[in-house]
């Protein structure tokens, strides 16, 4: 049998991101943390932790974390047949991965009602929408939503819809930088904006107008960032629509190439074995999202 204690210190280090913030959520001394680790990597025979900072798990570590996962949600079941189960009353806690630009735009709307009505806590994980799937792989998270069909082992995926991107810039970048017109190369040689070193959209964007290869760019790891540095003229950059119709409105930022755009399919993950939470979440997300994304071509 399992002993969750050992297994909850486990998912507390990774989630915390380190032994001493695990050790003040679970109450805990570190030296205690410590212990319940070490202890439980001598019953498994092996490392459950990479000792980095933040520490990561290892292989079997994936595996109990993604076990831990399960646990939770399905102890929430039990817990509303069977409410003297309920020993604290506290709300469930789900973390989920999602990339920033849909926490910048439609998540919160979508799940505002689901959360109050069901009496949950949400533990948002932010990551590009074309790396996400690794926290699940980690057993990190219950769910997540990224751009990737294939499910690791366990889990599930449906396609929500597709977010989709412009390629904008201010109009005193415009005037500044292409007097004559806008072309690719001249594009390619113009700063751009990038959100981190997993976003390829610039590079998709400029790919599509046959221009491979690197470019001058700044980072930006901000979606509310992104949309300010680029109406200030710092360069231009691929933005989501859902988030400038007020700006394109107004004219503080200006379409490069009209009607040139990039469709990022958006797929929601989610264990098998999640419980009744993470399938009703599952079905509300796929009902709702239409409202805000596009469908994909």
């Amino acid at each position: 049998m399992f002993d969750y204690k050992l297994l909850s210190a486990l998912a507390a280090v990774v989630e915390q991101a380190g032994f001493e913030r695990a050790a003040q959520v679970l109450g805990l001394s570190q030296s205690a943390i410590s212990q319940r680790i070490k202890l439980l990597e001598a019953r498994v025979g092996q490392p459950v932790l990479v000792r980095a900072t933040p520490p990561s798990p290892t292989e079997i570590g994936r595996r109990l974390l993604n076990h831990v996962q399960q646990v939770r949600l399905l102890e929430r079941d039990l817990q509303s047949q069977v409410p003297a189960l309920d020993e604290d009353g506290l709300p469930e806690r789900l973390r989920v991965a999602l990339n920033a630009d849909s926490l910048a735009t439609w998540w919160g709307e979508a799940v505002g009602d689901f959360c109050a009505r069901q009496h949950v806590l949400l533990d948002l994980v932010v990551e590009d929408q074309t790396v996400g799937l690794k926290r699940m792989r980690a057993g990190e998270v219950a769910a997540c939503v990224c751009a990737s069909e294939r499910p690791v082992a366990g889990a599930r995926s449906i396609l929500l819809g597709a977010m989709r991107y412009r390629a904008l810039a201010s109009p005193a970048f415009i005037a500044r930088h292409f007097p004559r017109g806008i072309d690719a190369q001249t594009l390619a040689r113009t700063p751009a904006l990038v959100f981190g070193p997993d976003d390829f959209l610039q590079h998709r964007y400029l790919a599509a107008l046959g221009v491979e290869g690197g470019f001058e760019h700044h980072l930006c790891p901000s979606s509310e960032g992104f949309i300010r540095l680029t109406e200030a003229g710092l360069g231009w950059g691929l933005v989501p629509e859902l988030q400038v119709r007020e700006q394109l409105a107004r004219g503080t930022l200006v379409e490069l190439i009209a009607d040139k755009t990039i469709d990022v399919p958006l797929y929601w993950h989610h264990w098998r074995n999640g419980g009744q939470l993470l399938g009703q979440l599952t079905e509300h997300l796929a009902r709702s999202a239409a409202r805000w994304l596009v469908p994909l071509a």
